[in-house]
């Protein structure tokens, strides 16, 4: 079980997250030096042997105050219950994002957390749609939802207002549904929309890595489309013409090795033909929700061959300390597994050092190490008395980080 990040290193998080120009050299730092409050504890010398001379002076020298601001402004945001910040060393964070090349460093979240980790299908499409494209769209999400599909859409007009309703519909015992915004999650784009977002924060959770207050710009709605397509298993775009950003999350998650689907219209309509040409380039034609259902009978992000993306399967298997990759190699085209790797490493980097954290701040989870251990044995070593030693030791066992083995014995999980 993932110890979740103390509250102290959040501002560290988001000063990292903030700063200007950073862009990939974020991973660079963590696989680095672990978490971003060791990053900002680093001598000049040690950064800049990691990144250029203008990064490694902004990392050194204290925030400037729109920063500081911006870190005020947020930690007074999350003062909401339904408003969180899930970082990289978050167990909570998305397990489907961290399969991109550049996974978000935190995401602002509005709404309800363990929405993040459900099984999920985006659905897009085009902003003017026909009225049988957005029944096709509330019905195929009403459906998907209630079989135990998280419903990610856009929140842009047409095709994703109808997927996050139709998901709505599907009722409070149904997966839900995840907007991914191009905005500030403390903004709705388009406005319009305010009532529809309340109702998906209360089904489901509203998510950006965007800092607040971030308006819509044309540069962030590609950011948007690579997370949507990040966090699910498939797309299934409605309709689209044949130049729309519906195509571009579909080949993103073609790259990503989702599946996607497309439904088919009628040779007349030009938003037909976006999804006639993803069917031509292998997209898995659909006319029923029942068809997805089946294609997507069992839930998994990889163990699936998408006949449009090139990119080819690979195992990651965290050792705690790095990432050991066991598979096919990257395909030298940008698309496939090198940043995959570099982001695997660094999260498995981060999460060691998180948990290095927890266990000095549970000086019971040190004493245990990993060999089975008496209850004496404890006792000597904590100076803690059998009473004490034993009830500390259900709650850990229940929290999932401690074996109880025969001849009153214990032993640490190993966590992943």
């Amino acid at each position: 079980m993932d110890a979740l990040p103390s509250p102290h290193d959040l501002p560290y998080w988001l000063r990292l997250s903030l700063t200007p120009h950073l862009g990939v050299h974020a991973y660079a730092l963590l696989k680095a030096f672990g978490l971003p409050r060791d990053i900002f504890e680093q001598p000049i010398a040690r950064l800049l042997a990691v990144v250029p001379p203008a990064i490694a002076e902004t990392l050194h020298r204290p925030p400037l105050s729109d920063i500081v601001e911006a870190i005020e402004t947020t930690q007074d945001w999350l003062a909401h219950a339904d408003r969180h910040i899930v970082t990289l060393a978050d167990p909570t964070y998305p397990p489907a994002l961290l399969t991109l090349p550049d996974p978000p460093l935190l995401l602002y979240v509005r709404g309800h957390l363990p929405t993040l980790q459900r099984a999920a299908l985006a659905i897009v499409g085009a902003r003017s749609a026909t009225a049988d494209g957005l029944d096709n769209a509330r019905a195929f999400a009403r459906t998907l939802a209630g079989s135990g599909w998280c419903v990610v859409s856009g929140l842009a007009q047409g095709i994703d207002a109808a997927a996050h309703g139709g998901a709505i519909e599907a009722g409070p015992q149904a997966a839900g549904t995840i907007a991914v915004m191009g905005t500030g999650v403390d903004l709705v784009y388009p406005t319009r929309h305010r009532k529809l977002a309340d109702a998906i924060a209360a089904h489901g959770a509203l998510i950006s890595e965007l800092p607040l207050g971030s308006g819509p710009r044309k540069h962030h709605f590609p950011r948007r489309n690579r997370l949507i397509a990040g966090l699910s298993q498939g797309v299934l775009v409605v309709e689209a013409a044949v130049q729309s950003g519906s195509l571009i999350t579909a080949r993103l998650a073609a790259d990503a090795n989702r599946e996607v689907f497309a439904i088919p219209g009628s040779i007349h309509s030009p938003l037909a033909r976006g999804c006639h040409a993803l069917i031509r380039q292998g997209a898995k034609l659909v006319e029923t929700a029942e068809d997805i259902l089946e294609e997507l009978r069992a839930p998994d992000l990889f163990g699936r061959k998408n006949p449009l993306a090139d990119t080819r399967r690979t195992r990651i298997v965290e050792t705690g300390e790095d990432a050991v990759i066991d598979g096919d190699e990257a395909d030298g085209e940008g698309n496939g597994d090198g940043g995959s790797r570099t982001a695997q490493s660094v999260v498995a980097r981060v999460k060691a050092q998180t948990r290095a954290r927890a266990d000095q701040a549970d000086p019971l989870l040190s004493a245990l190490g990993f060999d089975p251990v008496s209850i004496e044995t404890l006792a000597a070593r904590t100076g803690l008395d059998a009473a004490s030693l034993s009830a500390r030791l259900v709650t850990l066992e229940l929290a999932g980080d401690v074996h109880a083995l025969t001849g009153d014995r214990y032993q640490r999980r190993a966590r992943r």
